[in-house]
């Protein structure tokens, strides 16, 4: 991940650079607080609560690490270029799920933003892959574990 652009929208940057904000701040002083009432317990050799402390400082750590690599890598996607004429990163799509005759809306973002029980979807999902690039009123096919799903596209938004 280290060199791949990590695409987000505004929304998408401002909530990873809260959650690196809250873990160098607050999560990383409640832990050093943590580690340091442990140490208070004596021999740390047999202490699962000075173990359980570095556990979590490490992952929040790794954490950190993490979201400093996606911000340095950020390509943030600006609403006012997306296309409105094709599906493609940013594109609010209204699709018709052929099959069952249903109405559903996905907002296509970059894989680090992606969150399914939201109708946020990557672009880099099979869904999300297949409708990038179709304009209003395709036809797409998309093949998922259970069989192919058939959506017509029925609006694209920013």
């Amino acid at each position: 991940m280290a060199n791949k652009e990590v695409v987000l929208t505004y929304e998408g940057l401002k909530k990873l650079e809260e959650e690196l904000e809250y873990l160098k701040g607050i999560k990383r002083r409640e832990v050093a607080e943590r580690i340091k009432q442990a140490l208070s317990f004596g021999d740390i050799s047999e202490n699962s609560e000075y173990d359980e402390a570095k556990n979590e400082q490490a992952q929040v750590e790794g954490r950190i690490a993490q979201l400093e690599t996606m911000l340095k890598h950020a390509k943030v996607i600006d609403e006012d270029e997306v296309n409105t004429e094709v599906v493609s990163l940013g594109s609010k799509v209204k699709l018709l799920d052929m099959e069952f005759n249903e109405e559903v809306q996905y907002f296509i973002v970059g894989s680090a933003e992606a969150d399914p029980s939201k109708f946020k979807i990557s672009n880099e999902s099979p869904v999300g892959s297949a409708l990038i690039g179709k304009k209003t009123g395709s036809i797409v096919e998309v093949t998922v574990p259970d069989g192919v799903i058939k959506f017509k596209i029925l609006e694209i938004h920013k």
